[in-house]
């Protein structure tokens, strides 16, 4: 391994500015993976990545040695850090000292909407953003569509949420969803706590794209225009409505459901 001491250390700088410049890392074709999950999650859905860091004090860790061995198989060059100069490279309290300098994926066109998808519009909590991308791998979805004002699917705070669901989806961002909701061959199905239809009353046995909406505002009239359907989920209780990345797991797996038992 290659082993830094300065902070003035050029490759050690720019590692620095990607981890702590969230404007900077969003225009730069790379992101930075933090802790022993995500990187053990890329190795095994991705492949490689461009660098691998660690602490002095994390390289003996059982499963940060496996990963190294693993990073040098494929020529993957490792760096060696003080501590003192890897914890501003993390945002993780109390986690294991390993970070991934990652390739983003580029896709040159957006495909059609035929199959189960995620459509985004303006959702701006970065945990939200997360758990929905992970709830959509977990149900079977593989298609993940962001209108511009959603959250970044790359930042640090989004990927620990999403736990690896990056690497199981295509994501797609800054999308135009009523260019994209027209073109559609599938049903387009909106949630919104004003809906009459319930989620249990249509059918979802057939590919759908869910549409779900900022925090506050909800979706946004033009794209509620376009959807195909509109479902709210029925709650007991005072709550006004679901977090929306509550909502997006029940509507997932209520289609998984569907799906599984071939009913209604």
């Amino acid at each position: 391994m290659k082993q830094i001491t300065s902070k003035d250390n050029p490759q050690y700088r720019k590692l620095k500015q990607f981890a702590s410049n969230s404007a900077a890392a969003r225009r730069e074709r790379y992101a930075i993976l933090d802790g022993v999950h995500l990187c053990q999650s890329y190795l095994e859905h991705v492949g490689h990545p461009a660098l691998c860091v660690v602490s002095q004090t994390s390289q003996h860790h059982a499963e940060v040695s496996e990963i190294i061995a693993e990073c040098e198989k494929g020529n993957v060059q490792c760096l060696l850090l003080p501590d003192g100069l890897f914890r501003p490279l993390s945002q993780v309290d109390n986690g294991v000292d390993i970070v991934f300098l990652v390739l983003k994926p580029v896709y040159d066109t957006l495909p059609e909407l035929v199959q189960n998808a995620v459509l985004l519009d303006r959702i701006q909590d970065p945990g939200n953003v997360g758990s929905i991308m992970r709830s959509a791998a977990a149900s079977g979805i593989r298609q993940v569509y962001c209108s511009v004002g959603t959250a970044s699917v790359w930042t640090p705070r989004v990927l620990r949420a999403g736990m690896g669901a990056h690497f199981l989806l295509e994501v797609f961002e800054n999308v135009s969803l009523e260019t994209l909701i027209e073109t559609s061959k599938i049903p387009v199905v909106a949630t919104t706590p004003y809906a009459r239809s319930t989620i249990y009353d249509i059918d979802l046995r057939s590919p759908v794209a869910w549409l779900l909406g900022h925090e506050g505002g909800g979706i946004s009239e033009s794209l509620m225009e376009r959807a195909s359907d509109r479902v709210v989920i029925p709650h007991a209780g005072l709550m006004e409505s679901l977090n929306v990345a509550a909502c997006a797991a029940v509507c997932f797996f209520e289609q998984m459901r569907q799906c599984l038992s071939g009913r209604k």
